[in-house]
């Protein structure tokens, strides 16, 4: 059966509503029945009433009859009296014993009361002489079903509405169920769990949602034989290449034994240092894009770590100043030397590639709370406002450059969120770019 869900949602829905209604209405006729009839204490305190008058009259005393009689309708809050019946048929017609013997001037205590009237009804109890008998009208504090209203707001309102979310709770988990399944099956696979599969966990389910599943493991499994095809590719890729540039780089040291061609053979072999810096950053960026690992498993000294790298860097770029204001000691938990450290290498190596002759480039490490602020100022060109995000992106150059391959600062930011931090760009005045560094895990 197609659409199984749809179908099985409609017969419980409506089955359900069908059910609900009926069942709240049986419930109500129910209780109403039961609300109806006079307490069985009341009715003993009806009779004992009864008894009493027709005591106080048989002993022929009226005065005493009056005053009990008062007393009682002050006390109750009623009207009662004893009365005499005789019923005289006309015109020769004739009474049916039936008649006779159910004869009434009001209702039997032991009759059902209809909850829907404002007035109390005569209650009629006969006594020992069938001919008397006592009236009352029943006292407010004996009414059934003074609590009838509640009730019947309890049933009408606060009774389906706790069964519909009752109903509710079990269609959502009946939903969510699988659902749920898919969605943490969608996040391991994004964090890399390639053969992890949904619908093994749904049992015999059959439904819309079962077949959602079973899209999804098909789905799964081609991405995942796509992604372990695309990194076997890489991997081949940069072995293939490596071992040219390495025998390249073994001739070029071997001619440059040779006299000539050595500015030919400088260029050579800087084309293949430069080669060989593109297939590491572009394995790095991939495996940090592909499995984005969590890299921090380890505490290090910020200061002492960039100390090492600006020292390296002033002898790379002998004709352009680094100025520092570093603390004496910057304790980082939670890092990763490696990662941090050829994050900001990057990061330092653009502002120097874009600092002129004769500039300068400034470095500062201060304390926020548990952070760290690096920030790093160059006097180059800075960049146009729509690019300070796109300078980030993989193989991005501007139109100035020529130099490098675009990979420096979209590696950077990738090795920085490995390590729970964060890298933005700004245009610094007067020229110049600023970049921001935010790290996590400063020491106390």
């Amino acid at each position: 059966m197609t659409r199984r869900l749809f179908w099985k949602l409609c017969l419980v829905i409506a089955l359900g509503s069908v059910l609900l209604f009926w069942g709240i209405a049986r419930l109500a006729w129910q209780t109403e029945e039961r609300m109806s009839f006079i307490d069985p204490e009341h009715q003993r305190t009806l009779r004992h009433y009864a008894e009493q008058a027709e005591a106080l009259h048989l002993a022929g005393d009226a005065a005493a009859f009056q005053r009990w009689l008062a007393t009682l309708q002050q006390q109750e809050q009623t009207w009662a009296a004893l009365v005499e019946t005789e019923v005289l048929p006309l015109s020769g017609s004739a009474l049916s014993p039936r008649f006779v013997e159910s004869f009434g001037l009001g209702r039997d205590v032991s009759w059902k009361i209809h909850l829907y009237f404002d007035e109390n009804p005569i209650m009629d109890i006969p006594l020992s002489d069938a001919r008397m008998r006592f009236l009352i009208q029943l006292p407010p504090r004996m009414r059934p079903g003074l609590y009838w209203h509640y009730a019947k707001l309890l049933l009408q309102l606060a009774l389906p509405l706790v069964l519909l979310l009752i109903v509710c709770l079990l269609l959502y988990r009946h939903l969510m169920q699988p659902l749920a399944r898919l969605e943490q099956a969608a996040r391991q696979f994004s964090d890399g769990r390639l053969d992890v599969r949904v619908r093994a966990l749904l049992g015999s389910r059959n439904d819309e949602l079962a077949r959602l599943a079973e899209t999804f493991d098909a789905m799964a499994a081609r991405t995942g034989r796509l992604i372990t095809d695309q990194r076997q590719r890489l991997a081949d890729m940069s072995h293939e290449l490596r071992t040219p540039l390495t025998r390249i780089e073994m001739a070029v040291s071997l001619a440059e034994q040779e006299a000539g061609a050595s500015a030919l053979l400088a260029r050579i072999r800087s084309d293949c240092v430069g080669m060989r810096r593109l297939i590491e950053d572009a394995l790095t960026l991939s495996w940090l894009e592909n499995e984005t690992p969590q890299l921090r498993d380890e505490d290090l000294d910020l200061s002492e770590l960039l100390d090492s790298i600006l020292d390296d860097a002033r002898f790379e770029y002998p004709d352009r100043r680094v100025v520092c204001e570093l603390p004496e000691h910057a304790p980082l938990r939670d890092s990763s030397s490696r990662a941090l450290g050829q994050a900001i290498e990057n990061v330092v190596r653009n502002a120097l590639d874009h600092t002129p002759a004769g500039g300068r480039i400034e470095v500062r490490l201060e304390r926020q709370q548990e952070h760290w602020r690096l920030t790093v100022t160059d006097e180059g060109p800075g960049v146009p406002e729509h690019w300070l995000e796109q300078i980030f992106q993989p193989f991005f150059r501007g139109h100035s450059e020529r130099a490098g391959f675009g990979l420096g600062l979209a590696l950077a930011r990738r090795q920085i969120e490995a390590i729970g931090g964060s890298i933005s760009a700004h245009n610094h005045a007067p020229a110049g770019l600023l970049m921001e560094l935010w790290l996590p895990g400063a020491a106390v």
